[in-house]
């Protein structure tokens, strides 16, 4: 064993103990790696950065800002009405959200898509009154493996691509991946949909429903379109839809007047305001979902329509709109903000919103563009609250959105243009159509899992060149010499998929990648099939919550403890090495 060989293995070593143990952050381990690399000189000075510029990385990072312009635009409303109905059985919710999931999973990053349907389906679970912990874990699995049918789905398959094209000349291309992608993603939704559930332990951990009592709820007024299916229908129609969304609807303004009651027998018009309580983003999503108009919302529509936000602020005492109402201040003409809705200690009040006189004390809900909201709030004198900002869902431009993406796709597939250029486009139009603001660009990126990857590209290349995979590789070849290919691509599978179970997949896919070339080299055998087996292992990480982001997610939301996840993740893991391995051989022989 050379001293290049000796000095990468140990480093590799230490890094991999480093992210088991956790307690320092993966991104931060892996560039401090690969300092030392360049250190010890096992690593040239001038490579050191490569990572950072490498197509797998870039495209990585891309996937993560379509999948916030996806959710930017409404892609989950879609699907919001098909997939809540308090009438399906746990099994069956759990194959709806599985599915959708899986879909979802294949066209985004499959970590977009668990965060864009984990709100449903705890909502889903606080209408059923049972522990979401029984579907968050399902869902969490099913995102994973839906990931697995396309190249941009999960960050390993981007990352197999990319060394394949770097090693045999031709990259994996979108669709390589579906044929065994799909097997696995339905082999495994059925099983998490059938039986998987069932052993998940009880945690007791009952679904989140926001804030307590009525002190977070707000009093907002949305208008009736002109075209609105609702026009000509009674009030108590609005009902059923209202108590979908945790939204109580408190009345009817006509003609700037309010009606008597809850005017639950009234006809909507056009023009009319309905009057609203619940928690803002209840509020937002049932305006999207009734289809109706928040107030000034037209001064920021259309596809031009810049990204708007719901920013919760609290009224000190010395506040400039104290004592003053919206139409006093002449917020939105001013500012271009909308008073949309006002908190008052939980108490209801007949005025409309925007002739409220705003009391010390009092919650305002402003919408707008986030700058201008940060200084209309200045300029109001209010308090914006932590962490109670809310991004409003564009549900014009969903159809837009998606088709954008689709090009982007068609383009790659068609082989017109290569897909970080397709996709860079993509981001480019969304930007430039205000579907993702720019610095949604810059936070949608997640710079861990970047770094992460962009240090450890010179360290599995610098390993690779030394001649340490292909160590690697002898080392299992002269242990399984007497078996099958097909039970040695097992070993890797299992070898790989153990591994990132602890570690993360893109770490993993780095390092397993070059030792399946070897293998296959060794076995004088076609590669596709090792490196197609190391993606589908690498991105099967389902013993711990460590192994992969979205089990790390749930975690909190669903009441998990480390050990609940091999209950259903171990029965998982084999049925996928089960299905997997005939399933490359038949799609990718030997």
């Amino acid at each position: 064993m050379t001293y290049e060989q000796l000095f990468l293995f140990s480093l590799l070593g230490v890094v991999f103990a480093f992210l088991v143990w956790g307690r320092i952050r993966y991104d931060l381990v892996a560039f401090a790696a690969l300092i030392i690399a360049v250190v010890a000189g096992v690593v040239d000075a001038h490579d050191a950065f490569m990572g950072f510029g490498h197509e797998a990385v870039v495209i990585i990072a891309l996937v993560l800002i379509v999948s916030r312009a996806m959710m930017n635009a409404g892609a989950v409303e879609l699907i919001a009405r098909f997939v809540l109905s308090s009438g399906r059985s746990l099994s069956t919710h759990i194959g709806f959200m599985s599915v959708i999931g899986a879909g979802l999973s294949a066209v985004i990053n499959n970590v977009a898509a668990l965060v864009m349907l984990m709100t449903l389906d705890i909502e889903a679970a606080k209408k059923a009154k049972r522990p979401v912990s029984q579907s968050l874990m399902p869902l969490s699995f099913a995102t994973i493996l839906g990931g697995m049918i396309t190249l941009i789905g999960t960050p390993p398959n981007i990352v197999i691509a990319e060394f394949r094209g770097r090693a045999l000349g031709e990259s994996f291309s979108m669709f390589d991946f579906s044929p065994v992608g799909l097997v696995c993603a339905i082999v495994g939704i059925a099983f998490v949909t059938t039986v998987g559930w069932r052993l998940i332990p009880d945690t007791g951990q009952a679904a989140a429903v926001g804030e307590d009592g009525a002190a977070g709820l707000f009093v907002a007024e949305a208008g009736v379109k002109e075209k609105s299916g609702f026009i000509g229908k009674a009030v108590s129609e609005l009902y059923p839809l209202a108590d979908e969304h945790d939204v109580t609807v408190l009345g009817l303004v006509r003609r700037g007047k309010r009606l008597p009651g809850f005017a639950a027998g009234e006809e909507l018009r056009k023009s009319d305001h309905v009057i609203l309580e619940g928690d803002p983003k209840s509020i937002e999503a049932f305006i999207g979902a009734a289809d109706l108009d928040a107030p000034g919302s037209e001064e920021h529509g259309g596809i031009r329509g810049k990204s708007l936000v719901l920013v919760e602020a609290i009224v000190p005492d010395n506040a400039h709109m104290v004592g003053r109402t919206a139409n006093d201040l002449r917020l939105l003409y001013r500012r271009g903000v909308t008073l949309l809705g006002v908190s008052r200690q939980g108490r209801r009040f007949r005025e409309r919103v925007r002739k409220l006189v705003i009391k010390p004390g009092d919650v305002v809900l402003l919408l707008g563009p986030e700058s201008r909201v940060n200084d209309a709030a200045d300029w109001l004198g209010v308090l914006p609250l932590a962490e109670k900002s809310h991004t409003v869902i564009q549900r014009g431009k969903a159809l837009f959105a998606v088709g954008v993406f689709a090009a982007a796709v068609a383009l790659s597939v068609m082989g017109l243009m290569p897909l970080a250029v397709a996709l860079a486009g993509a981001v480019a139009i969304y930007a430039l159509f205000n579907v993702v603001g720019a610095r949604e660009v810059y936070e949608s990126v997640e710079w861990p899992v970047i770094v992460l990857l962009a240090s450890l590209i010179p360290l599995g290349l610098a390993l690779e060149e030394s001649g340490g995979t292909k160590l690697i590789a002898d080392s299992i070849l002269s242990l399984t010499g007497a078996l099958p290919a097909w039970a040695i691509l097992a070993i890797l599978m299992i070898v790989t998929m153990t591994l990132s179970d602890f570690l993360n997949n893109v770490a993993t896919a780095l390092i397993a990648a070059p030792v399946g070339l070897s293998i296959a080299k060794g076995l004088d055998v076609s590669p596709d099939p090792f490196l197609m087996g190391v993606a589908v292992a690498a991105s099967c990480a389902f013993l711990t919550p460590i192994g992969h982001k979205n089990n790390t997610i749930i975690m909190g939301p669903g009441g998990y403890r480390f050990g609940d996840y091999w209950r259903m993740g171990l029965p998982l893991e084999v049925l996928i090495i089960a299905v997997s391995v005939p399933a490359i051989l038949f799609f990718w022989p030997l």
